[in-house]
């Protein structure tokens, strides 16, 4: 386990009873180790021809952007409504605890823009299957998803689309 795994604290009953969430602020707080994730994260895309990284609210921003300064590319955000200036599309999706909406600005990528997705947690995987959705309907040739930990255990791989490469930086 790389030194920046070890800093990811687990906290019970966050954000709801029989939740055990993965706190990855302290990795955050860690100049070492932040560097160190984002290059794990960078690692599947280097040499890949990227119009942009699209990051999802909101620890998915930090990381989106850390990401796509690594990687030499522009930076999308996927927000929750009401958060973007502009005509809009919207995504409703599942989580392991209730729902939620997304959206992306209709002028955000041009049709055709080669992009990544990156959150931060890989947990049941509707939140970013509705991010890859929203890149799509804008015409965006989505070349995969990017995560700092997936939760094996919840097997949202078994939800993926198999085709649309996903590359997690840790699994627990």
């Amino acid at each position: 386990m790389s030194r920046w795994q070890d800093l990811i604290r687990d906290v019970a009953d966050f954000p709801r009873p029989g939740i055990l969430f993965k706190d990855i602020t302290p990795v955050l707080a860690d100049a070492d180790g932040f560097e160190e994730a984002v290059e794990a994260m960078a690692e599947p895309w280097r040499g890949m021809a990227l119009d942009a990284v699209i990051g999802v609210e909101s620890r998915g921003f930090i990381l989106g952007a850390a990401l796509a300064r690594a990687l030499g590319t522009g930076f999308v955000p996927v927000r929750k409504p009401g958060k973007l200036p502009g005509a809009t599309l919207t995504a409703e999706y599942a989580l392991e605890y209730g729902s939620d909406r997304l959206q992306i600005r209709t002028d955000a990528l041009p049709p055709g823009a080669r992009v990544i997705v990156v959150d931060d947690v890989l947990a049941t995987g509707g939140t970013l299957r509705a991010a890859v959705a929203l890149a799509q309907r804008q015409g965006a040739h989505v070349l995969g998803a990017a995560v700092l930990v997936e939760l094996g255990f919840l097997q949202a791989r078994d939800r993926w689309d198999a085709a649309l490469p996903l590359r997690a930086a840790a699994t627990f």
